[in-house]
């Protein structure tokens, strides 16, 4: 069993294999009716593990696009996600953002701040996944790229002095069980259920969110 995030329950983390990826991808696209696409993958050369994009030096290991096209090639049906994830069953699983969410992303610390100050506000969330790179993403309804600089000014933050960055339309999230190299797999720190299919508007959010950041900023 994977270790408890958050006070709410937590996956079981599927490993890095190929059924599980194609699995998972189909489940995204089918369940949650989520745009996914494959992007590159890890290989093993001389005991290390290394991006399929050839850079040994790669910032983001197996959790990038392969194909600078990728957003055309973004599908919410699952019988072709079962196709693509057929033909490179060990791609990672990549979600555009600006469809049919968009998300907004944190430092990890300061995402477990604002997820406790969520839950005493008794806020209903959507997803939140947790990356190896110290991130989290909190899903919400697409739009948020938009709002979300005047919704930090109305609560009297400067949105360039907090890590907090939204991202929409032409940006994309990696998704459980996707592995950044060895740093480790990107998690659901709160998983998809069919409590949270609806989505939260980003305003509903901005405020906790704003405030973690706003404290992380001050350290």
């Amino acid at each position: 069993m994977e270790e408890t995030i958050v006070a709410a329950e937590a996956p079981q983390i599927p490993q890095q294999r190929g059924e599980a990826l194609l699995d998972t991808a189909v489940r995204y696209a089918e369940e949650r009716h989520w745009d996914v696409f494959p992007g590159t993958w890890l290989e093993a050369a001389n005991g290390v593990q290394r991006c399929s994009c050839g850079d040994a030096a790669c910032a983001l290991p197996g959790a990038h696009p392969a194909r600078e096209d990728w957003a055309t090639q973004a599908t919410g049906s699952a019988t072709v996600a079962r196709r693509m994830w057929s033909k490179q069953p060990t791609a990672s699983i990549l979600l555009p953002t600006g469809r049919t969410f968009d998300a907004i992303d944190v430092p990890e610390t300061a995402g477990f701040l604002a997820l406790a100050r969520m839950e005493r506000m008794e806020l209903t969330l959507g997803p939140v996944t947790r990356s190896p790179d110290r991130r989290m993403q909190f899903f919400v309804l697409p739009g948020a790229a938009t709002k979300v600089p005047e919704l930090v000014r109305n609560l009297g933050w400067f949105l360039g002095s907090l890590d907090l960055v939204t991202l929409g339309e032409g940006a994309y999230v990696a998704a459980p069980p996707t592995r950044y190299g060895s740093h480790g797999a990107v998690q659901w720190a709160c998983r998809p259920t069919p409590a949270n299919r609806w989505l939260p508007d980003a305003e509903e959010l901005i405020s906790p969110l704003a405030y973690a950041c706003g404290r992380e900023a001050r350290r």
